[in-house]
């Protein structure tokens, strides 16, 4: 569970080298603490359950990383130039910042210091950074201060991330003050862009930002489980699935298959 914790997940190989044992000891024990609710199975190992408290932020950075890259390569090939936007607190979001830096006549809005980091040295993209009480353990800017900041503007597009995705739709966080500078940003964008890899389908969190309905693009790793998947065919959510991820053959409508 300690390396669980401090790594956010865990592999089988991994720990059966480390511990000199055969995988399939690992799997058994891998089993009994998921049993108890203190991992979740995952492809290939497990992670650590999440419930009313998030994992810490350099935790998350490295989990599913690959498939994070390539979920912000795809959304930022959505968002055109000269365009206006916000990007809010996420280590998926993150990777979106990573990949806008080819374009050009954007306008920026964030709460997330690591964003404004990585925008604010180009030249052909301004960025704006929402006030509020900076939060140390991830560098998010939160609080009533920052909802009434946000809502000053309305922008093209919004890149928004979530830590959990609930069979019916439910969009999920932890922090309710970071959820409500994030329903902030969806209610003053007219294009909203959910990214998220498909871990969050199997985690849960206590608060609710919204529901996936309120987006106009999903961009994922692989095919959402069926009743996410139905939910958006039938409010009319564009699932994009990032090129090299898992497209189950005639399930989503428009997903980019490369």
């Amino acid at each position: 569970m300690t390396i669980a914790r401090q790594a956010g997940r865990v592999l089988v190989d991994d720990l059966a080298t480390r511990f000199g044992v055969t995988p399939q000891t690992i799997r058994k024990d891998l089993n009994e603490l998921c049993e108890q609710r203190l991992l979740t199975r995952t492809h290939g190992g497990a992670m650590v359950s999440s419930g009313v408290e998030n994992m810490a932020y350099e935790s998350r950075r490295h989990l599913a990383e690959q498939e994070k890259r390539r979920i912000g390569a795809r959304a930022a090939e959505i968002i055109p130039n000269n365009c206006s936007l916000y990007v809010n607190i996420g280590t998926t979001t993150e990777e979106v910042a990573r990949h806008l830096t080819s374009h050009e006549g954007l306008l920026v809005i964030t709460n997330n210091i690591h964003v404004a980091n990585i925008l604010m040295p180009l030249p052909k993209i301004e960025v704006i950074i929402a006030g509020g009480m900076v939060r140390r353990s991830d560098g998010g800017i939160i609080g009533e201060q920052t909802v009434d900041f946000i809502s000053q503007f309305k922008v093209d597009y919004a890149v928004v991330g979530v830590s959990a995705i609930d069979d019916d739709g439910s969009l999920l966080d932890f922090d309710y003050r970071e959820v409500r500078a994030a329903q902030a940003i969806i209610e003053n964008a007219r294009n909203v862009i959910l990214v998220s890899d498909s871990m969050k389908f199997t985690r849960s969190a206590p608060v609710r930002i919204g529901h996936i309905s309120q987006v106009d693009i999903f961009v994922t790793d692989c095919t959402p489980p069926e009743p996410i998947l139905e939910i958006c065919r039938h409010k009319g959510v564009d699932v994009e699935i990032a090129p090299g991820g898992e497209i189950r053959e005639g399930e989503v409508q428009g997903a980019n298959a490369a």
